[in-house]
This record gives structure tokens, sequence and C-alpha cells, in this order.
């Protein structure tokens, strides 16, 4: 069976997530998107697996999927954030659980209570070295699988340049041998993580880590499945890849760390540009904060464009909503924004049905010929985005004269800079 799926979210219990991430407004909303299986999120959180246990059943007896009335299907899935000192020297990780059954839950709620709370935030924080936390999952159920998330993110990523890790031997060290894959995160693509050898034998997974359930944020990124309903066929697949057809990804400049920048002062940098400037901003003089492009060039042992034998193919895909936004020049969530989904998203057809399968000329007749382009152009992953930095979002380029101003801001900045930097160094000198 064929599951695209999203297995990082939030709950409604998590810090700076909305208020209305409920069972109900995730199933509709995932139905929506086309996405067909869900993490749960924040299973740890006292009232949220309240609600999860009040609102799901399991499919079949020890299959460790679960579903709403209405049949939608649900993996226990949890983040927990790791902020540990190891050999002097801080350690900041995010990482992904996933539990085949209430009572591994329980388990693992039960061993995190004698570590600290769980009742503050649905994405609770502890001392725990990573090494350990997976020896203590193992030894709950040895099917429990833990994934570093958005490993490449600057402040909590397995790589990020604010993470304390260069690798995931470094991160995980004996227990390595349980790790079997990552996530690669919003601002970084498997062709970026293709380029790490030690990847090789790791799986890579996307998923959205939303923070909503609007459909430009839950689904923006999954992963396709082919496998039997149950949990063990999905450990399966991250363990081995078995089953493991393909990632569904947004481009990596729509994240908001690809690049390295100041958004306080508006500016961003390609890792050649940043490495000139020393990671300083040159319009303030703090510290930039180092993107994920500039971090995968700092680790790279391999150039870009290398493809291992056994890699799972990618999809580069923006999500509706904001194309529509971008060519309409509106707000994503107004009114005519909403107009324009419909028109393509209905009852009988998903985002992910008119991102990847209707006809193009049928959406062309249901919006206008230059959508139309724009959403083939899409498709082939051919649509340029401003790269997003410092925790801002990137920004589709839908015609050429976007990027033509794009291209003449960044060269005009770039020019008052190096203007600027020869300034100081005839004042120095």
């Amino acid at each position: 069976m064929n599951f695209i799926a999203d297995m990082h979210i939030h709950s409604k219990y998590s810090r700076a997530c909305s208020k209305d991430l409920t069972i109900p407004n995730l199933e509709k909303w995932a139905r929506v998107k086309g996405v067909n299986l869900l993490g749960t999120g924040d299973f740890t959180h006292p009232k949220w697996i309240q609600e999860l246990k009040a609102a799901l059943t399991e499919t079949e007896k020890e299959s460790g999927f679960f579903q709403t009335k209405t049949g939608f299907p649900f993996v226990l899935q949890t983040e927990i954030s790791l902020i540990y000192t190891h050999n002097n020297k801080g350690r900041k990780i995010h990482n992904l659980i996933f539990a085949p059954s209430f009572q591994a839950v329980d388990e693992i709620t039960k061993f995190l209570l004698t570590r600290g709370r769980v009742d503050y935030d649905g994405r609770p924080i502890f001392k725990i070295p990573c090494p350990e936390l997976v020896e203590k999952m193992k030894a709950i159920d040895e099917r429990i699988q833990v994934i570093p998330a958005h490993a490449w993110t600057p402040w909590f990523g397995l790589y990020g340049a604010n993470g304390g890790f260069d690798s995931i031997k470094d991160a995980f060290q004996d227990q390595i041998k349980n790790v079997h894959a990552i996530e690669t995160g919003l601002s970084s693509d498997p062709l970026m993580n293709w380029r790490l050898k030690e990847l090789d034998n790791i799986n890579l997974v996307s998923f959205s880590d939303t923070h909503s359930f609007w459909p430009w944020r839950l689904g923006r990124e999954a992963t396709v499945f082919n496998i039997e309903p149950n949990f063990n066929a999905l450990a399966k697949a991250l363990e081995t890849g078995t089953g493991l057809q393909e990632t569904i990804e947004v481009n990596p400049n729509l994240g908001k760390y690809h690049m390295t920048g100041h958004r306080v002062c508006g500016v961003s940098f390609h890792p050649e540009e940043a490495k000139k400037l020393n990671d300083v901003c040159p319009k303030c003089g703090n510290k930039l904060t180092v993107g994920v492009d500039q971090r995968i060039e700092e680790l790279a042992n391999r150039p870009l464009g290398y493809t291992p034998e056994n890699a799972k193919p990618f999809r580069s895909l923006i999500p509706l909503s904001e194309l529509l936004a971008q060519f309409h020049a509106k707000a994503v969530a107004t009114k005519k924004i909403w107009e324009e989904y419909r028109k393509l998203v209905t009852e009988r057809q998903s985002e992910y049905d008119v991102l990847l399968r209707m006809p193009i000329d049928d959406i062309a007749k249901a919006t206008n010929k230059e959508f139309g382009e724009i959403m083939e152009r899409n498709r082939a992953g051919k649509i340029n985005v401003k790269g997003g930095y410092d925790g801002l979002y990137g920004v589709p380029m839908l015609d050429e004269k976007a990027e033509q101003n794009y291209q003449e801001e960044q060269q005009s900045m770039m020019a008052s800079m190096k203007k600027k930097q020869t300034g100081l160094q005839e004042f120095f000198s």
C-alpha cells in the first residue's frame, strides 16, 4: 500500500504552534493535502496523549498503526530536544521518536519523567546524551525508531552550525548501529546530503515539522512508502530502505535557513561570500547565522551532483497555496487565494493530485494559461527561489522580471558592502 507520510508534526500543546492543531483538523487537512499517513506528534504530553488514546484505535491487533473513527491512519510520534555537554562541549539536537504501541509510549514517558518534566511543552527538553536516549528506547522496545530531526537546521540539527556535532558518529557514538535515517529538513534536499560519504547507508526522509494544519505547512515535505499498513513494515523501511520509495521536498532555498544571513539587517550570502566576511554581518558587525548551504560546503567530501548507487528518487515541489499567492500578489491566507485554490482542489482531488497528476491543460482551463505554465515548471523543479535565511522563508521567483529584480538587488547590495569594506580598510591603513 502506498502512503504519502508526514510523520513530523506537533500538537496544540507545543510552543509556537496553532491552538487549533487537533486530531480532527489534522485529519481534515491531511485529506485536503493528499497525505494519507500522519505522525501524532507530542505523545509525551499528558493532555495530548489522553486525547490520542480517546481518538485513536489500533487498525488491527498489534499492527502499531492507529486510526480515527473514519479510518485515517496515524503513527505514534514525538520530538525530543536534547541539550547537554559532552567532552566539554555544548550539544543541542532534536530527535524524532516513533513508537509501536501506547504501552511503549507510556514506558518512554515513564523514563523521561526520571529526567525531568513533560507537561510544559509538547517538545520537552532533557539533558540526555544521544547514545543514552537511543539505548533506553531500544531497551523499551526494539522496534522504536530514533531519527535526527531537521538534520541541518543551525540551532538544533545534527549537522547544524550551532549544534555541536560534525558527524552522525560524533552524535550517537556506539549507538549509531541503531540510527538508520535522518530527516533532511526544509533547507536541504537529498542532492545536498549525498555529498557526505557517511550518509551512504543512512536513509533520507522528509517531513513537514508543521506547526499548523494549513496545506502550505502540513505535508509540504513528505516521504512515500510502499509498505503493508503496520509499524513493523514502517520500521523495516526506515532501517533498510525497503519500501521507502521517494521523498517529496520543497526547493531547499524555500527553507528558513538555507542561506547564511542576518534578518535584522536584511542581508544573505552564498557560502563563498559568507566565508570572505568571516561570517560577520558587514552592516552591524554581529555574527551571521550560518545557513545549511554553507554548512554542507564545510562538511562535504563529494562534489555537488554526486549520486550514490542506492539513492532514492525525490521530487521538488512548491506548495500550491504559495504559488497562487505569488502569482496573484496576495497573502497566502486571503479569500482570493482560497477561491483560486478551490478551483483546483476539490473533495475528489487533493492538492497532491493537482501538483503531481492533474493534466496541465486542465489546470490552465481552471485558472489561466500562465499559471498552467508555472505548474508545469513546478513539476519539473524549475522554479527559482530567493533563498531563505536566519528564520525567513524563501520566496518563489515566478517570472523573469522578479528574478531580474532580485539579481539586481543582490548585485547592488554586494557592491555597497564592497565599497563599505574598502572605505574601512582605507580608514584603518
